[in-house]
């Protein structure tokens, strides 16, 4: 085995190899810790101010009023088999009463939309089995208006149409608000500046500073009756009142100082 050796020594390296690597074998290790030291410590100080923040929601409201109406309105006529063409007349002359009502009322014809008449059969049972078949008649009336309070009162005067024979039902308003986007940029700011509040609260309580906005994601809007806390996590959409409060929230991360 001696031998074996000898011979390995004498084929790979002298006695000048020998003694260039005992002189930089050490100073080859020292590097190999000082840069691992140094990789370690910078890792540990990115670790240590990733972990220095302060997480705080921050949220803002305002007070909006709807600029866009959308009312529907329906007649109808139930007439028999034998009088349907009868019926499809009488449907046409309602339709010019319900006309010339809205003309009166000061509505524009622009913002008035007219549904075909739609038909759909309709059985009448009698006490000895038997059944009689009429149809139901109807045509839908759909008005958009900026004119929130012209539409929001003509809505609830129809008596108008019910007092000249024609057979009228009024359906619910729908309130919408149109410049949500530009409120929505509005509000945005305004909830950073309100969770920077919330921050420096929070910093105060441990003698910490609120440093810059690392970052802010937006939750979804809420555009809610006045003074309602009906919430959703999808967002939520009042239609049925002209007043709104639309709200927003942004959730933030501060570097503390």
């Amino acid at each position: 085995m001696d031998q074996i050796n000898q011979k390995i020594e004498e084929k790979c390296c002298d006695g000048n190899s020998k003694v260039r690597i005992g002189i930089f074998f050490p100073i080859i290790i020292g590097l190999s810790l000082i840069l691992s030291a140094a990789v370690v410590g910078f890792v540990i100080y990115q670790t240590k101010a990733m972990d220095n923040t302060l997480q705080v929601t921050g949220s803002a409201k305002k007070v909006v009023s709807a600029d866009v109406v959308k009312w529907n309105g329906e007649f109808m006529r139930n007439v028999k088999v034998d009088t349907l063409k009868s019926g499809y007349a009488q449907m046409a002359t309602d339709l010019e009463k319900v006309k010339s009502f809205l003309k009166d009322e000061g509505i524009n014809e622009t913002d008035v939309n007219i549904s075909p008449v739609n038909m759909y059969e309709q059985y009448n049972y009698k006490s000895d089995g038997s059944s009689e078949k009429n149809y139901n008649l109807s045509q839908t009336i759909q008005i958009q208006s900026g004119e929130v309070d012209k539409i929001t009162n003509l809505a609830k005067n129809v008596q108008k149409l019910i007092e000249a024979g024609v057979i009228f039902s009024s359906r619910s308003l729908e309130y919408y608000y149109t410049k949500l986007p530009e409120v929505r940029v509005e509000l945005l700011s305004e909830a950073v500046k309100d969770a920077r509040n919330r921050a420096e609260k929070i910093a105060q309580s441990n003698n910490d500073q609120v440093g810059t906005l690392k970052s802010a994601s937006v939750g979804v809007v809420q555009v809610l009756p006045v003074n309602s806390t009906e919430i959703s996590d999808y967002g939520a959409y009042d239609t049925s009142s002209i007043e709104k409060e639309i709200m927003i929230t942004v959730r933030t991360v501060f570097q503390m100082k």
